[in-house]
């Protein structure tokens, strides 16, 4: 929004300076209003500048969702965010692989158990420029979407955890070994190291991960779908740990839990995120909220200090999951998208025609915050020669429909 409201200052100040005068006397039609910026964004687009485009089709929707410009406005939304640019995905994809090359080059050593330094300096000599020749090969080979290129990358990133976090669970390369103790019982201990299998779990799930990104990325994917997916992952990963403390389990069933809950939390998302089809800003803006109320319940600890583990663990838990549930309830307005055939269109606010803008808004007994967005003002100003009519910028910090 701040964002937008930056974009909107220069344009609608070069408005206010070329209203010509035969239209001073009279207010500025919200079409009109409308029309100037599709024009201003039509031409920062044929510039090469879609970002600033964008942000002015998204300020006609939310200030003038009923005009003709507006229904442009929409379908022009609806081309840019179809499902990402071919290619934009390619710089994403590149880096990424040149980073798990890096990896790699650690990794492959540690499988094999070398004790020597230079193995692990081998691989990160070959590892990085392998990594990035193979990310410009894939990339190269069609072209790939944001959303495509972070189905891939996220398949390898969250396959690594997943090996990590299984082989520490099932003890990989470690055994129990128990003797008696001399009173008629016995004692235990794990024995061997799991350094090779750990890395090796690691490398395997990595690989599967890429494998089944790379399988899913031949769909259309779009940057807001591959964006609800990752969060989903990691609140799923958060709730499984928060759940699994207040189950009392510990140890390697607490740590079983938790990555039985991100996995719940990717599947979740991944089935239920193409129907919801956000855009980016929009999955961002949820998780935000879950981060605000998980931040907001670790204060109220400090304030309470409780001394019970679950309560601890809990209050951040709810206030979480309560952050989730109204970000997902209170930007049902900023960008929401909806398929359309193969394509998604952005439809205007939900909130109805003429809110938004303000700084807290009412409609339809429904309160909302935003951040108020600038608007050309004609002003009655007392002039040498009489009352004149000069333009200016303002902010509505209050707008209400009571039908």
């Amino acid at each position: 929004m701040f964002r937008r409201a930056a974009v909107l200052l220069p344009v609608l100040a070069l408005l206010a300076g070329a209203l010509p005068s035969a239209r001073a006397s009279a207010q500025v039609a919200p079409a009109d209003s409308a029309e100037v910026l599709l024009d201003a964004a039509s031409r920062f687009a044929a510039e090469g500048r879609p970002d600033v485009a964008e942000a002015l089709y998204r300020s006609i929707l939310e200030r003038f969702p009923t005009t003709p410009a507006a229904d442009v406005a929409r379908l022009r939304l609806g081309e840019t965010r179809a499902a990402g640019t071919p290619g934009s995905g390619r710089v994403e994809l590149q880096v990424w692989t040149t980073l798990y090359g890096l990896w790699l080059g650690v990794a492959v050593p540690g499988a094999f158990g070398a004790e020597d330094s230079e193995p692990y300096g081998v691989g990160l000599l070959l590892g990085g420029p392998a990594g990035f020749i193979a990310g410009k090969t894939i990339a190269g080979s069609r072209p790939l979407t944001e959303g495509q290129a972070r189905a891939i990358t996220l398949g390898g990133t969250w396959g690594s955890w997943q090996g990590l976090g299984w082989a520490e669970v099932l003890d990989l390369g470690r055994e129990e070994v128990c003797h008696a103790d001399g009173f008629g019982g016995e004692y235990c201990f794990e024995e061997g190291s799991s350094i090779e299998e750990t890395f090796t779990a690691m490398l395997v799930g990595g690989v599967a991960g890429i494998a089944a990104g790379a399988a899913l990325s031949k769909q259309t994917i779009s940057p807001g779908v591959a964006t609800a997916v990752n969060f989903g992952a990691l609140w799923g990963t958060w709730m499984g740990f928060g759940f699994g403390t207040l189950a009392d389990l510990e140890n390697d069933a607490l740590l079983s839990a938790t990555l039985v809950g991100g996995n719940a939390g990717l599947v979740a998302m991944a089935v239920k995120a193409p129907d919801w089809n956000p855009t980016r800003s929009r999955a961002r803006l949820v998780s935000i909220y879950g981060v605000i109320g998980a931040v907001s319940g670790l204060g109220v600890d400090l304030l309470l200090q409780p001394e019970d583990e679950k309560v601890a663990i809990g209050i951040p838990l709810a206030g979480s999951i309560a952050g989730l549930a109204l970000g997902v309830g209170t930007t049902g307005g900023r960008g929401a998208t909806e398929p359309t055939g193969d394509h998604a269109v952005s439809r205007p606010p939900t909130v109805g025609p003429g809110l938004g803008g303000a700084l807290v808004n009412l409609a339809d007994g429904r309160w909302s915050v935003s951040a108020p967005l600038p608007a050309l003002r004609l002003l009655d100003l007392d002039g040498p020669r009489g009352p004149i009519r000069k333009a200016a910028m303002g902010v509505d910090l209050f707008r209400a429909r009571f039908f």
